[in-house]
């Protein structure tokens, strides 16, 4: 149906060059609808299930022999797949379904044993040339794609000790600044123990360390049969810090490792005081994902004690205050300075490579921060003596039943000495560790140093696996609410609204191709939830167009003139529009500042829905519109039922 003109020509033809849209506007809107063509093409071709096959040793590059070797292994096995080919390091095995990879894997692992690691993953199935351009599908979250799901627990309580001795080291110091006499100093099990000969020494005391040094401690004098001690207990803002900053470095790390092991996509959350979730998307086998997240190393570097004998402190048991007696590569002991002159947190950089001189492997190490200035003194006023880098591993040993009825984890740590050295000049914001006894020990040490050292030992509490066919399940009931909220929204905009309707319509499809365009160059996690959030915004898409499309009806029944009324339309209900979406977008803010995962991806997308629809409704409908109707005399326009 149409609307009547009910005005003269004379007014028709004097608004015949209203409505023309400017050539550079046309010209960018058609490179923006490429893009979004372009960059949304990938989520058409979807994964493709695989077995990655990759060396033991970090860094290890397999070679096409291995290929022939795996095709060979899988046609004896009758088990069908699609290619086996290099993909950087490793070999990337290609299956037509999750049963035949499934059945792949475990023929890789027995036929190739113990010399690779063979693990399932999900891989797009993009062509090259969309890769080059850096064109890849959006991707799918832990309850779309499936994976691993872990609960760690973290031993926060070791490092409330370690600040704790640490503290003694700096007590005692501070007390022998003062010239105040103590007998004894130790930690406790609430933080520091002080004996004293005196009343007089322990008053002395309390005043020294009431300082800012030591404001984390609560200072509280006893005296009991000639036993006169200053107890420190650690506030509980102070103990707060200190499990929270655990916590923190700890998810820091692991999102580190994570990325420099090759999984992506993995989100890294706290739970509660102490724990950690862990969602691998794409991970399907649990030894495999409690091996990437396994290693709770720490790297330290020790000057070398060359006075005194390690073989008599270690047969004798007596060793020399203010060393540490480990054990190298070999089993020989040796004695190290407790001091410790470097850790992997002040390490920025480290990459393994062969020395020119005698072609031998060796890691270049980069520090930062204010590391740099107490390794340069430290290692300048020591230039000729030995440095040891020690590398300890904690691991949860056995879970026994506390006196509050709840599990509790003990640790077990096993240090070792994996290089030393000889320091022949002084080290400034970089240094060279030889001595290294091969390449693989090289690559594997750089590798740690690179993602960094746990500040705490893990234990995985709880595993959970989140099986293919739930989020195949998912998928195809988000896909069917998109498409029958797309399909309804379309229908009702072509018949109530004819051929502006239309055009509505397009410009609902180009948002929907920017909103997946730019959720897969942002390399957004699209989730369950995020569908929803996909399907809300289709429905809201068109409320500016309807906004609109009202307001030149209205103009239309005055008696206005058709382009006076398609220009009054667009122009007067912005406002409106750009009042209606702000609200929104307040709301979809506030979700994303307070909410967990899951609600965070629901307000990314509704928020990227808000400028797309933004942009579509008002900028292309009316580029569009200008097309169709722009600079013509027209008497009526196909925008709904007729009105007298």
């Amino acid at each position: 149906m149409f609307f009547n003109n009910p005005h003269s020509n004379k007014y028709v033809q004097s608004s015949a060059n209203m409505n023309k849209t400017p050539l550079w506007m046309g010209i960018l809107l058609i490179i923006i609808l490429l893009f979004a063509i372009l960059y949304a093409l990938p989520n058409l071709f979807g994964y493709d299930p695989a077995v990655q096959i990759a060396g033991t040793i970090p860094g290890q590059r397999l070679q096409q022999a291995e290929v022939t070797q795996i095709e060979s292994d899988l046609k004896k096995a009758n088990i069908p797949y699609r290619s086996a080919k290099l993909e950087g390091n490793d070999v990337l095995v290609r299956f037509t379904d999750s049963d035949n990879q499934l059945a792949g894997k475990n023929a890789l692992i027995k036929s190739l044993g113990n010399s690779y690691v063979v693990a399932t993953m999900n891989v797009t199935s993009t062509p090259s040339w969309l890769l080059a351009l850096n064109a890849r599908p959006m991707r799918l979250g832990l309850d779309l794609r499936g994976g691993m799901s872990l609960l760690l627990q973290v031993d926060v309580a070791s490092v409330i000790q370690q600040r704790q001795q640490n503290s003694v080291r700096d007590i005692a110091q501070e007390l022998r600044k003062q010239n105040i006499r103590y007998t004894a100093i130790k930690p406790s099990d609430q933080g520091v123990a002080i004996s004293f000969a005196n009343q007089q020494a322990m008053d002395s005391a309390e005043n020294a360390l009431s300082i800012d040094q030591f404001s984390q401690y609560t200072w509280q004098k006893q005296s009991q049969g000639g036993q006169y001690t200053l107890a420190g207990t650690l506030s509980l803002p102070a103990l707060n810090q200190i499990r929270q900053y655990t916590i923190q470095r700890t998810i820091d790390t692991l999102n580190r490792r994570v990325n420099e092991l090759g999984v992506s996509e993995a989100q890294v959350q706290q739970q509660g005081v102490d724990r950690i979730s862990v969602d691998l998307p794409g991970v399907s086998d649990a030894t495999e994902a409690k091996e990437i997240l396994g290693k709770t190393a720490t790297i330290e570097t020790h000057l070398v004690d060359m006075q005194n004998d390690a073989a008599a402190a270690a047969s004798s048991g007596n060793i020399p205050p203010g060393d540490i007696l480990f054990k190298d590569d070999k089993g020989n002991p040796i004695l190290l300075k407790s001091e410790v002159v470097l850790s992997g947190d002040n390490i920025t950089s480290a990459s393994s490579s062969l020395s020119q001189q005698d072609g031998r492997p060796q890691v270049q190490v980069q520090v930062g921060g204010s590391a740099q200035s107490k390794l340069y003194k430290i290692t300048s006023d020591n230039v000729g003596k030995l440095m040891a880098v020690v590398y300890t591993e904690t691991k949860p040993s056995q879970v026994i039943k506390g006196a509050d009825g709840k599990d509790k984890i003990t640790y077990k740590k096993i240090s070792r000495v994996i290089n030393v050295a000889t320091i022949n000049d002084a080290f400034g914001s970089s240094f060279v560790i030889m001595g290294l006894s091969s390449a693989a020990s090289a690559q594997q040490l750089a590798l740690l140093l690179r993602a960094g050292s746990l500040p705490a030992a893990l234990a995985v509490l709880s595993e959970n696996q989140i099986g293919p066919s739930m989020g195949k399940k998912n998928v195809e009931r988000g896909k069917l609410s998109v498409e029958v909220g797309f399909i309804l929204v379309v229908l009702f905009m072509l018949l109530y609204y004819r051929t502006m309707g239309l055009i509505a319509d397009l410009a609902l499809v180009i948002n929907l191709l920017l909103i997946v365009a730019i959720m897969s160059l942002l390399e957004g996690v699209l989730t369950f939830p995020g569908i929803a959030s996909l399907v809300l915004t289709i429905g809201m898409a068109v409320d500016g167009n309807v906004l609109i499309f009202e307001r030149i009806r209205e103009e239309l029944r005055q008696g206005v003139p058709v382009q006076t009324a398609i220009q009054a339309g667009y122009g007067r209900a912005i406002i409106t529009i750009v009042d209606a979406q702000l609200t929104t977008l307040i709301a979809a803010l506030v979700l994303f500042g307070i909410g967990s995962g899951p609600i965070k991806g629901f307000a990314i997308v509704l928020t990227i829905g808000l400028f797309t629809s933004m942009l579509t409704a008002i900028t292309y409908t009316r580029a569009m519109v200008n097309f169709i109707y722009g600079g013509k005399k027209l008497k009526n326009l196909s925008i709904g039922i007729k009105v007298k």
